[in-house]
């Protein structure tokens, strides 16, 4: 999408107002629009350096251009092989979300489609988001607000990366070197089983779990029950077409998680996994290690 203004103004007003605001952790930043009231159409500059973070603007005036880089890809060699993808809160509301170069603008993300919390993804070379304010009478209870997620599209796990391979994503068993590889390399890895699947869409599933044992999480994507059970629950997002067996046998489950969600990756019977892990073993083949018993 193109507007004839864009390049004109934001031209403009960086050449006028070259403002830079930095996140004191480099990987989230917090900021106001109300410091705009007097320059409705200020574009402030905000530069991010980390592999995952937030944003979040409220009361939005005028515009802000964030500037997202991995804080592993030093080099800017390394940008075409990047992904940014973006989801809204479901209460993000008061702005505009384009893909800016030189420019032309993209359109991305409108206001009324974000409560829909849909993730959009572009490549970190296509060029800089541009958040635009809408312009309002009342800008009260009005907040932009959304997470961001680098991925490299050449690493380990980005074909399974479900918002870049829409899909695409099946239901093939991993092989014996992936199922130990995963172990080692995942986001998250417990015994448990599937107690049933709680919510879908055409896409994807959400199955709850219970885990008798956790052996490492990233994030709370699983909590503890405690109590008589000693438990550890939580849910994991499957493709649709995968079928989900409740009851009845433990798995092995690993994934990873994705905005605070957790996506199942390989996933076989415990008992499968722990005489492939001593097979394993005794060859002196392991990647990495576990106590499984």
């Amino acid at each position: 999408m193109l507007r004839p203004w864009a390049a004109h103004w934001i031209t403009a007003v960086l050449l006028c107002r070259a403002v830079a605001q930095y996140s004191s952790d480099q990987c989230s930043w917090r900021g106001s629009g109300l410091s705009h009231e007097s320059h409705r159409r200020d574009v402030e500059q905000v530069y991010l350096r980390c592999s995952q973070g937030s944003l979040e603007w409220l009361y939005p005036t005028g515009a802000i251009i964030v500037n997202l880089r991995s804080n592993t890809q030093p080099s800017s060699g390394h940008m075409a092989d990047l992904h940014v993808c973006i989801k809204p809160h479901t209460y993000s509301k008061g702005s505009h979300v384009y893909l800016e170069r030189a420019g032309h603008l993209k359109l991305l993300l409108a206001e009324q489609d974000q409560a829909q919390v849909r993730v959009r993804c572009f490549r970190l070379a296509e060029g800089v988001l541009f958040v635009e304010a809408v312009p309002q009478t009342d800008i009260s209870r009005r907040i932009t607000a959304f997470q961001y997620e680098l991925v490299p599209s050449g690493g380990p796990g980005a074909h399974m990366y479900p918002y870049l391979q829409v899909g695409l994503v099946t239901c093939k068993p991993c092989s014996d070197e992936e199922v130990l590889m995963a172990v080692c390399t995942s986001d998250f890895v417990g015994r448990g089983m599937f107690q049933g699947v709680v919510s879908g869409t055409n896409d994807h599933s959400s199955a709850l779990v219970t885990l008798s044992r956790l052996f490492h999480q990233k994030g709370r994507v699983f909590s503890w029950g405690g109590g008589r059970g000693r438990r550890w629950s939580g849910r994991v997002v499957v493709p649709a077409q995968c079928g989900v067996h409740p009851g009845g046998d433990e798995y092995l489950l690993t994934g990873s998680v994705y905005f605070g969600e957790a996506w199942l990756g390989c996933a076989p019977r415990y008992k499968d996994f722990v005489r492939l892990y001593v097979q394993a073993q005794k060859a002196g083949t392991n990647p990495c290690q576990i106590n499984t018993d």
